[in-house]
């Protein structure tokens, strides 16, 4: 199941524990992401033995750009990332995101 995350510290504490997990910025406007959601959707449904979190980027913008920042990895929306052990390995966006692809990314 899908976690909302809308603050800093709340990120920041998932970083932490160091648990892989998948982070998806969705806009609430876009096409694309409202497609990519649904793909990402499916994925948590499907794959509940790993961590899936979510943001919407015109609900928690500071914590979007502190991704970006921190990580150097250029915003986009929508977009996904791997984290292992604090550090995102992994990331794609837009229709790029799809349930096979993100599976993938476990093996």
């Amino acid at each position: 199941m899908m976690k909302k995350i809308e603050q800093v510290d709340q990120f920041d504490q998932l970083l932490t524990k160091g648990d892989p997990f998948f982070f998806f910025k969705h806009s609430l406007t876009c096409p694309i992401s409202a497609s990519a959601y649904k793909e990402f959707s499916q994925f948590a449904k499907n794959n509940e033995e790993v961590e899936t979190y979510y943001l919407a980027v015109q609900e928690s913008r500071e914590l979007s750009s502190r991704i970006a920042e921190q990580h150097g990895v250029r915003h986009e929306s929508p977009q996904v990332f791997f984290f292992k052990e604090g550090k995102p390995i992994w990331h794609t966006s837009h229709n790029k995101i799809k349930e096979q692809t993100l599976k993938e990314q476990m093996e």
